[in-house]
């Protein structure tokens, strides 16, 4: 059953699973779901277009399933998807889809800080954090455990790789490809994202050929296309390094990271 406060405004059309609860003055509109064990502060806003899963916590002021700050937006019916158990803190934004992918995608396990913008038709992938006042253009693609610093605007249709990591306060026009520290202006490779990948458990031996890769693409001074052949041939084939391979190979519309 779930506990909504007398102040809160929720539509008889929401669908509410159980021991979700509800702040003073939330608002849901009809259409809106939520899983089993949501949390809703006071003065959030769940529009219809959200779908949220077990356990997401939303915070004071957030807005989340809103309509998409796109020009060519024409009121379609869209959604914004969230996972389970990720955390929406105060003031943030979440836009739903347009025609273009028809949703805005939030993996589970992420956390999502206060005054940050997830645009329309972003994918976020699991365990991801965008710190305090991330601010995403559309069609942006953040992949599983990446780390975005706070105050980073990312431009429209960047692919972010994963366990990379963004440092705070910089601008990022271009992809950002797995496993690096980024940073800088314009944004540059920093190095190997050691400390977030040995968290994660991540061996020495796995860690090794990655340090190997990104010299050549980065360091050796050649061009990407020599320098992708020539890891395909000196380094150990492993996942982690056929995923930058990947990465490299299938190249945005915004370019990577120089």
């Amino acid at each position: 059953m779930a506990t909504i406060h007398p102040l809160a405004s929720v539509d008889f059309g929401a669908d509410l699973g159980e021991d979700v609860e509800v702040g003073p003055f939330a608002v849901i509109e009809p259409g809106a779901v939520l899983g089993e064990g949501c949390r809703v502060g006071p003065q959030a806003y769940i529009t219809r277009w959200a779908r949220l899963g077990k356990g997401v916590k939303v915070h004071k002021g957030a807005v989340v399933g809103s309509d998409p700050q796109d020009l060519k937006f024409g009121g379609e019916e869209t959604t914004l998807e969230v996972g389970d158990r990720t955390t929406i803190r105060e003031f943030a934004t979440l836009n739903r889809g347009t025609a273009a992918h028809g949703r805005t995608e939030v993996g589970s396990d992420c956390l999502i800080m206060a005054y940050a913008h997830v645009a329309h038709d972003c994918i976020i992938g699991e365990h991801v954090i965008l710190a305090n006042a991330v601010n995403m253009g559309g069609h942006v693609e953040i992949a599983d455990w990446a780390i975005i610093g706070g105050m980073v605007p990312i431009h429209q249709f960047v692919r972010i790789g994963p366990h990379a990591f963004v440092g705070g306060g910089w601008r990022v026009p271009s992809d950002v490809p797995p496993f690096v520290r980024a940073a800088g202006d314009p944004m540059t490779y920093k190095g190997l994202n050691v400390v977030g990948l040995q968290r994660r458990g991540f061996t020495r031996e796995q860690i090794a050929p990655l340090h190997h890769t990104y010299k050549l693409l980065y360091r050796s001074g050649l061009n990407i296309s020599q320098a992708l052949e020539r890891v395909k041939e000196e380094v150990e084939d492993t996942p982690e390094v056929k995923l930058i391979l990947e990465f490299f190979e299938t190249r945005g519309d915004r370019g990577i990271m120089k």
